[in-house]
């Protein structure tokens, strides 16, 4: 057995963490589980970052909303209750819907996703983004974007 049971009230949660207009927040890191971490997204309508790749896997769970999903070049437009797999490498996106979304998401092995997002929340501040700034924080965790 890996790790041990842990419980995270809402009440213990820290703030969520504000990555280029996504509200993120972390509910487990590889600390809490081994080869995993989770976080909680939200986003308003149109907000979502464009076509990347890492070389770790990825899982979402749409909780609410509309999410369209671009995977490996094709676009797929994702309601709640749809689960979505990106294996290591693929490039992907995705952009919320009309009324925004929320959803899950799981990442695997060697995964710098809560590094990626709180780096961001640091560095970026809201409004008009600076993408030769983000695009170097992400590099910095593995992440190349494919603009």
């Amino acid at each position: 057995m890996s790790g041990k049971p842990f419980v995270l009230q809402p009440t213990e949660r820290k703030p969520a963490l504000n990555v280029v207009g996504t509200k993120i927040t972390v509910l487990a890191t590889e600390a809490d589980i081994p080869h995993q971490q989770i976080t909680a997204q939200y986003g308003e309508e149109g907000a979502g970052p464009p076509p990347h790749s890492h070389d770790w896997d990825e899982s979402f769970y749409v909780i609410k909303g509309e999410v369209a999903f671009i995977c490996a070049g094709e676009t797929i437009r994702c309601v709640a209750g749809t689960f979505v797999h990106i294996p290591a490498g693929t490039v992907h996106g995705f952009r919320y819907g009309p009324e925004g979304g929320e959803m899950l998401e799981i990442t695997g092995k060697g995964s710098k996703a809560v590094n990626i997002f709180t780096a961001l929340d640091r560095e970026i501040p809201p409004g008009p983004p600076n993408v030769e700034k983000i695009v170097q924080v992400a590099s910095d965790y593995g992440v190349t974007f494919h603009l």
